[in-house]
């Protein structure tokens, strides 16, 4: 992880030390439903509402969300979910209109996490929880965006369909001519999927993606899609396949297997902050509080099944520790922004898409 630091505070130089509101921690953040914050909770919940924007599935999110309404039931949450590219499409949009619908949001492609920082996108507002992270897992200055989850990806098969002793045990052995016609991915509005393009594509070379085109690999929105078709047989191996997915489908005692390649496992960071313009501005803040908590990060491990960045943070149920696995991520996002244009092109061109 020396290499992603260094990478990121040279991306958030770049960035620049743009700031759409300032402030500092409050004096004196107060305790309230197990937690501390420092959102005026009266105001939040007369704004009776809180409109949240991510890319994690429907049903899951609105579990971890009920978790909140159940502290604070006179705040309403809505939820919108999409992809981080057409999410990031989709604020872009409404901003241009002067439309300002949302309070909070995720986006899991630290690219356009610096590209709307540099557009003086969020809101300044030091969450009491801050202290519970690292420093390479936080904007530069404070306030402005957090790592709330870590999600990496490996090999996941189904072991009624694929014996174990013939499941990939690397990533090479995942573009294997075997598996044409029977391997899946994430579309390129997927921001796990960017990453994982980026990094074995610099591990491996450039070749690697066009052997993986060669399989006539079938596309996804969503990981559920993934392993709902793989456990009904529909496919034989995910490429690039969501731990989190894995875990949860295991839970459920559903046949699914997943590998770890000793090369490392690709990993995005779901990154959460607020919006300038939002509506809810002390909902917001009062959620990224409770989020960015103890509780808040039990919850979203309990259901999402994703990794907390936050300092002694248990593994979601059934995983690895973080410091057991390891990830492979950009040390460079700026570059690695960059080459959003790149990898969208070529990964439509594998999936079908024009």
């Amino acid at each position: 992880m020396k290499a992603l630091i260094g990478g990121l505070a040279l991306a958030l130089a770049a960035a620049g030390p743009a700031l759409a509101e300032t402030g500092d921690l409050c004096a004196q953040p107060a305790q309230v439903q197990g937690f501390k914050t420092c959102a005026d909770i009266a105001k939040a919940e007369a704004e009776g509402e809180l409109v949240v924007y991510a890319t994690n599935p429907e049903a899951a999110e609105l579990r971890v969300l009920a978790e909140f309404s159940k502290l604070f039931p006179k705040i309403k949450t809505n939820y919108t979910r999409l992809q981080a590219g057409a999410l990031y499409a989709k604020v872009g949009a409404e901003r241009q209109a002067k439309t300002y619908t949302v309070d909070l949001m995720q986006l899991s492609d630290m690219g356009m996490v610096l590209d709307f920082q540099k557009k003086n996108g969020y809101v300044h507002y030091v969450s009491p929880q801050m202290a519970g992270y690292k420093a390479e897992y936080k904007s530069k200055p404070e306030g402005l965006w957090t790592w709330g989850a870590i999600g990496p990806a490996g090999i996941a098969y189904n072991p009624n369909t694929v014996p174990p002793d013939q499941a990939p045990k690397t990533w090479a052995d995942a573009i294997d001519p075997k598996w044409t016609d029977a391997i899946t991915v994430k579309l390129s509005t997927s921001g796990l999927q960017h990453v994982g393009w980026y990094e074995l594509r610099r591990l491996y070379g450039p070749d690697y993606w066009k052997k993986l085109g060669e399989l006539k690999p079938k596309g996804f929105d969503s990981y559920v899609q993934q392993y709902d078709r793989l456990v009904n047989q529909q496919d034989k191996i995910i490429h690039t396949a969501q731990y989190s997915g894995y875990l949860e489908w295991k839970k459920k005692g559903a046949p699914v297997g997943f590998v770890a390649p000793a090369d490392g496992l690709p990993a995005t960071p779901e990154t959460w902050g607020i919006p300038t313009g939002g509506p809810h501005p002390n909902a917001a803040q009062l959620y990224i509080d409770w989020f960015l908590s103890d509780l808040g990060q039990k919850a979203m491990a309990e259901n999402l099944f994703l990794h907390s960045g936050r300092a002694g943070a248990a593994p979601p149920p059934g995983g690895e520790p973080l410091d057991k696995l390891t990830l492979l991520m950009p040390t460079d996002w700026e570059t690695f922004l960059k080459s959003r244009a790149e990898f969208a092109k070529e990964w439509d061109k594998y999936t079908g898409l024009r």
